[in-house]
This record gives structure tokens, sequence and C-alpha cells, in this order.
């Protein structure tokens, strides 16, 4: 009797052990089946920029490219602009999908979004993105293009998005809004939930054109844990799992690890004893932390 108790055991245990192995080995591979993301820091986007998206992307002759202009305040010269430069480079059918309140409910629409090979998010406001698309369908259609190998794209505040922690741009402290921090106080960073298709970083963009260290130093102290992304204009990384590639014409600056952080509540002054920051130009590349 105790035998048999001791090989049910066995057993079970054997199973037991063969389900975690079959878990992890659908996980890693549902992480290897992911798409990749571009994000651009804005700015002027050259063929020569953008024919890497288009060799990322993989094209067969079937495949389409979706165009979700809802930053911009004039989402269809967001649209034209686009498409005007990518059919130079690429013959496959580009469609615009400008989703609204209603239109986000759709289900062949976001059947369509979903079975992009590759969706291009404009610039404009991330939070007027955000405000069409949080907790709706498109969400979770973006979502599900990218599992399913997608390439997502973003320039701007298309990049902006891309974050689990969005920056919106608007200070606590500060009534009018100011493309640049003058100051870096703590609880002054304004974030929303973004799309988290970067759940380990936090991305800024149009980085050293307006002078963002500031910005980017102050989402450092609100979020300690996660590495902070300055991409600068005309500018990209191509971000695959955890391996992050920089291409375009100037530089990103990678901020992350600050040690030693002190708040003075009086002004909402900080210090910090020592923080890494990194440079890269196009060809090099780096590790996301997991």
């Amino acid at each position: 009797m105790k035998h048999t108790y001791q090989n049910q055991i066995q057993k079970a245990t054997q199973i037991a052990l063969s389900l975690f192995f079959i878990f992890c080995f659908s996980l890693a591979n549902a992480q290897k089946s992911k798409g990749k993301l571009f994000i651009i820091g804005g700015g002027n986007r050259s063929d020569q920029l953008m024919q890497q998206l288009v060799d990322i992307s993989q094209f067969k002759k079937t495949d389409y490219i979706v165009v979700l202009p809802m930053s911009s305040e004039e989402p269809d010269s967001a649209y034209i602009y686009f498409k005007d430069q990518f059919k130079r480079l690429t013959p496959n059918p580009i469609v615009m999908l400008n989703f609204d309140k209603t239109t986000v409910q759709n289900p062949k629409l976001n059947d369509s979004l979903q079975k992009a090979k590759l969706i291009f998010i404009s610039g404009g406001d991330q939070a007027r993105f955000m405000n069409v698309v949080a907790n709706t369908p498109v969400y979770s259609s973006i979502h599900k293009a990218f599992q399913n190998g997608s390439i997502i794209s973003g320039t701007s505040a298309g990049a902006a998005v891309m974050s689990e922690n969005m920056i919106t741009g608007n200070q606590k402290l500060e009534k009018e809004y100011s493309g640049t921090f003058e100051t870096i106080r703590y609880d002054n960073l304004e974030t929303t939930p973004g799309l988290g298709l970067v759940t380990n970083a936090i991305i800024d963009q149009h980085f050293l054109v307006r002078s963002r260290f500031n910005r980017l130093i102050s989402a450092m102290v609100e979020f300690p844990n996660l590495t902070g992304i300055g991409i600068d204009e005309s500018t990209a990384i191509i971000v695959d799992g955890n391996n992050v590639k920089v291409v375009g014409e100037s530089e990103v600056v990678v901020m992350k690890n600050p040690f030693g952080i002190q708040k003075y509540p009086s002004k909402k002054l900080i210090s910090l004893e020592s923080m890494q920051m990194s440079m890269y130009v196009a060809g090099q590349q780096f590790k996301l932390d997991k």
C-alpha cells in the first residue's frame, strides 16, 4: 500500500514537471513569435530610414500596411505624407484606419488591423491617441498583431505610446505646456498608460533637438526600475525582444540604474548619487533589462 502511494506521488510529480516544461516551452515560443518595434524619434523621415522599416517588415505580396493617424489633428495629411513616401519603397497596399469612439468596436476593422503586416502610428498628441484606443478592441488588436509577428512602428507621439508608462509631455507643477522641462523636480512628470508594447522602458522623442534630458531624468526618478530611452529626430530604434538596435542619422540616449535618490519636499527637488547614461549611434546595439 505504501509502495503504491509512493508510485502515485512520483507519477504526479513527473506529470507536474512535464506540464511545467511544456508551459515554459510554449511561453518561450510565444515570446519568439512576437513582432518587432520600429520606434522613430520624430522629425524628418528619410527614405533611407524608412527603407530599413520596409526591410525588417519582410513583406509578402499579400501583406498590407495600416496607418493609425489618431494622434494627429490632421489625420488625412498624416496618412497622405506616409503613403506618398512609402509607395516609393514598396508596392504593398497602404490603408488608413482612423478609429473613433464608435468604430473602435467594429469587428471587421479590428480584424483588418490584426492582420496587417505593418502598423504605423503617426505623430501628434499621444494622449489624443490613447483617449481613442485605451481599453478598446483596437488596443487588443494591436497587441494581437504584435504577438503574431507584425511590425509596430510609430513616430514622435507614435513613439511615446509604445511605453507602458507613457510620457504625456505635461508637467503637474506647471500650468502651461513646455517642450522642455526647465527644472528637475519629483512628482512633476505626468504619465498615463500607453500601449505597453514596451514594459521595461520609458521612451521620449525629439530628444536632443528639444533638450529633453531634464524630462527623462525626471522619468528615471519616478520609475527607477525602468530604462529611459531618448530617441533623437530622424533616428529610430528597432526593438526585438530585449535587443535594441539604433538606425538613422543622430543618437539615442539611454539612462538606467539611478542610485541614491533623495527627495526634498519643500521645493520638490531631488538629488541622486549616480546614474548610468550611454549614447548610441546607427549600427550600435544595447539590451533592455528583463
